[in-house]
């Protein structure tokens, strides 16, 4: 039996089919996210998984669905994924219309992820386990005692947006200070770019050729690498600021492992060194926290919204 896995983003969507055996991806494919309704959006991802499993064979079972934002679970409907300008969606219902014999499932797309990774990946062999999804903005997923948590309430966890600074950067969701707003590849992005607004002398500026939009967090983060000061001053705040977002969500959880996926985490030991010195050195609890790289990368939301059948075994 075939799952199919659907990874909606506001740049692109991700789908994907993995075989119950195997566990494996049978197709998989990624189209264009478009702001024309979600209707729309439905439409061409629905016709994408019926020419995915005529390319796979077999048949399909369930369909999962990873969004960006708030979900009422029991309801099907995204409360609010301010990235997409979804907002009371009913995008389960939509889904039926083209699938009505199969059971359409649906959750937040840092949770998905972090389904995947205990099915696929990181997380396999531990029961407690966190994910943070480091991007344009920061995701979070939660596994407690073998299953996924996805609130008390079910409409997902939220730890992009804990408070981290009383009164600070407005963040997309409207609130101040939120995580979101400190420990995202687009706070690397707007520090980069102040840089070369001031005049500075930094490899920023001429990586960029002083091109505001050709800094990205890579380049940023490359520039640390090599040394460059004003990179450097950037990347360590960054550091500072997730470790202490990680501290946080250590001393409620106290989970086994935690994992970090995005782009940003990409930077490697760069990166992971120092955190994990930072998040000891700031931690109730003196002790080696196992922070790690999430393995499944860009697939991690496609593997967990088709295994979303599982987390009610």
């Amino acid at each position: 039996m075939l799952r199919a896995g659907v990874d909606i983003g506001g740049t692109d969507i991700k789908i994907g089919l993995i075989d119950d055996l195997d566990m494996k991806f049978k197709a998989k494919t990624i189209i264009p996210f478009t702001y024309d309704g979600y209707e729309t959006v439905v439409a061409k991802t629905a016709e994408k998984i019926k020419e995915l499993l005529k390319e796979a064979g077999g048949e399909l079972s369930s369909i999962g669905l990873a969004v960006p934002g708030s979900i009422d679970i029991e309801k099907g409907v995204v409360i609010h994924a301010h990235n997409l300008n979804y907002h009371s969606t009913p995008i389960v219902s939509e889904m039926k219309k083209h699938f009505p014999d199969l059971p359409v499932l649906i959750g937040n797309d840092a949770d998905c992820a972090a389904l995947g990774e205990f099915c696929c990946g990181a997380f396999r062999g531990y029961d407690t386990a966190v994910i943070l999804t480091l991007g344009t903005g920061v995701g979070g997923g939660i596994i407690c005692k073998g299953k996924l948590f996805s609130g008390g309430r079910k409409n997902g966890v939220e730890l992009g947006h804990m408070m981290l600074k009383y009164g600070g950067i407005k963040c997309s969701c409207g609130n101040l200070g939120c995580v979101e707003s400190y420990c995202t590849a687009t706070w690397i992005i707007n520090e980069g770019r102040k840089v070369i607004e001031a005049g500075r002398d930094s490899l920023i500026v001429k990586r960029s050729e002083g091109d505001l939009e050709k800094v990205d967090a890579k380049l940023v983060i490359d520039c640390a690498k090599e040394g460059d000061f004003e990179a450097k001053a950037i990347f360590d705040i960054f550091v500072d600021n997730l470790s202490a977002a990680i501290t946080s969500i250590n001393a409620c959880l106290d989970p086994e492992i935690m994992a970090l996926g995005g782009g940003v985490s990409k930077a490697g030991d760069f990166l992971f060194t120092p955190l994990r010195e930072k998040v000891r050195e700031k931690s109730f609890f003196k002790i080696d926290y196992n922070i790690v790289q999430a393995q499944l990368g860009n697939d991690a939301g496609i593997v967990g919204a088709c295994m979303l059948f599982r987390n009610g075994e």
